[in-house]
């Protein structure tokens, strides 16, 4: 595969854990492969010829728009952030949460449900509470995630 049409690996980097942008910085070195972290903040990336960075104006979603702009088919999502697992599932991508649960098309509408219902409760006033921690077991379903999609991208 040449690396113009060679999968890449996108990351809404925003809300991305740094133990997972690690993990990622290593995998696309030692694979080879496009990295591209796209925030609405400035993300220090290491010196690499696999790694970039976008930074795109601040405004709601600029981050995740982008990302689904320029994505393709075959490429993976790193994202904690439902809607956009969702395009990026119809765009024939992999979408991958940084806790390591992967975005199926059997799991998106029950997920984009959850995510809307808990959206009005808290429209509505409700303290809904914030995401579990991350833990070290997150990381490692994460990276285990990462390793099966590479192993597979690879043959």
């Amino acid at each position: 595969m040449t690396e113009t049409t060679a999968s890449q690996i996108w990351v809404d980097a925003d809300a991305c854990p740094g133990a997972i942008k690690e993990i990622l910085f290593r995998a696309a070195e030692r694979a080879g492969i496009a990295l591209t972290l796209v925030a609405n903040q400035w993300i220090r990336t290491p010196p690499s010829r696999y790694i970039r960075s976008i930074q795109v104006p601040g405004g709601l979603d600029a981050a995740d728009n982008e990302i689904v702009q320029r994505l393709a088919a075959g490429d993976l999502v790193v994202t904690q952030d439902i809607p956009l697992a969702s395009l990026a599932l119809e765009k024939g991508a992999v979408a991958l949460n940084p806790r390591g649960e992967l975005y199926t098309r059997d799991n998106i509408a029950e997920r984009l449900s959850v995510r809307n219902f808990m959206e009005e409760l808290r429209g509505a006033g409700v303290q809904t509470g914030g995401p579990a921690a991350f833990h070290a077991r997150d990381k490692q379903a994460f990276a285990g995630q990462l390793d099966k999609w590479l192993a597979r991208r690879g043959r």
